[in-house]
């Protein structure tokens, strides 16, 4: 499954029937929600037929004007966060369980996924209409992806997606992404920090580009401006939700500034070698197991390393490892900045002391030693 995105082009009516079908559509998943915790809801199914009853109650007409498919859908992600939930606890995860919580209509966030009905793309696959009973009509689609490749078949749903800088809509496609590339003969083993972005078992290292902290000059002079136009108890102007606006805006450009960084060096380091070795993360939070939620418990390291971004790296060297063909493996990160990569004698360090120096000789930077510990340890799992 492969998911394309192009943004989309409309007027302001239309984009605000489609705020009113997103909006619906997160009234669907916290009715579920709230179904569920009365104790009602306790199969999938369950939320199901719920869904109909709400769609043929007198007083809710306005939820039938949603797709059918499309209040299914969000009964799904309802049941999803649930289950999820019911894992963590099964498998006793420290910490939070992820207990589902309600969605709010925020005015940059939010979205609505239709199935195969619903939405209609033209032949020339470059304008997408939206039929169901909200009528928010046909929309132009800018992207770079050619939708012209694949069957309509394929595209299994159509997620319409609200953001700071307007409205796009996602393709979810059925198919199965492959790329050749010539085998290179070597490996790498990578230790994500915050001098360096990741350095690698032969010494290089990339540096640590920090979007947020070159951004914050001007992301403090936004919110003052949101600040001094705010009105406590007071409808607020026009002039506050234009500066709202740019505040998200500007705080999106950094987001993917910093999705970019990532996927960019991912791409370079599994084409690049044939095994790929890093540090392992559970699948439960998709969070590296340094472990990342307590070190943002740490005041004066949290922002630096919410911005470093290791986990979505980490999360598209795993996807491009499979594209490719490239073998990634998962190493558990503990001793491997305390342990000589040359004897293997244990050498204690504090968080401060960055450089390694064991009794055999050996000196070299802490992440370089760790790096070169974990594609040993790589190395080691695969061999057996």
């Amino acid at each position: 499954m492969i998911v394309y995105e192009g943004k989309l082009k409309g007027k302001e009516y239309q984009e605000r029937r489609l705020d009113e079908a997103i909006r619906t559509g997160l009234f669907m998943r916290n009715a579920c929600l709230r179904y569920w915790e009365d104790g009602q809801g306790k199969t999938r199914n369950d939320l199901y037929k719920y869904c109909a009853v709400l769609a043929k109650d007198k007083n809710l007409l306005w939820v039938r004007k949603l797709n059918s498919q499309a209040r299914q859908a969000m009964c799904e992600r309802a049941w999803t966060s649930i289950s999820r939930f019911f894992d963590n606890c099964k498998k006793q995860i420290k910490g939070k369980k992820g207990y589902p919580k309600y969605k709010k209509n925020r005015s940059n966030h939010g979205s609505v996924e239709y199935k195969t009905s619903g939405c209609k793309l033209s032949e020339n696959r470059d304008h997408i209409t939206f039929t169901d009973g909200f009528k928010a009509g046909e929309f132009k689609l800018y992207g770079t992806r050619d939708l012209n490749y694949y069957q309509l078949g394929s595209i299994k749903r159509v997620r319409v997606v609200r953001r700071a800088d307007g409205y796009y809509a996602q393709f979810c496609i059925d198919h199965d992404r492959t790329e050749d590339r010539e085998p290179t003969g070597k490996t790498v083993g990578l230790d994500v920090g915050l001098n360096h972005f990741y350095t690698d078992s032969n010494g290089q290292t990339v540096d640590n580009p920090r979007f947020l902290r070159k951004s914050e000059k001007q992301l403090k002079q936004l919110h003052q401006r949101v600040y001094r136009k705010f009105k406590k108890g007071q409808p607020q102007s026009n002039n506050y939700k234009k500066a709202k606006q740019k505040l998200a805006k500007k705080h999106l450009k950094v987001s993917r500034q910093r999705k970019d960084f990532a996927v960019k060096n991912a791409l370079c380091v599994v084409r690049s070698n044939d095994l790929v070795a890093y540090v392992d993360a559970p699948a439960a939070c998709r969070r590296l197991d340094l472990p990342v939620r307590n070190m943002v418990k740490n005041h004066h390291l949290a922002k630096s390393i919410s911005d470093v971004a290791w986990s979505e790296f980490r999360c598209w060297l795993e996807y491009f490892g499979k594209v490719f063909g490239v073998a990634t493996v998962a190493v558990k990160p503990h001793y491997t900045s305390q342990n000589c990569s040359n004897c293997g004698c244990v050498v204690k360090k504090s968080l401060s002391m960055r450089t390694h120096k064991c009794k055999c000789g050996c000196v070299l930077d802490r992440d370089w030693n760790a790096a070169i510990n974990i594609l040993k340890e790589a190395l080691r799992t695969v061999g057996q």
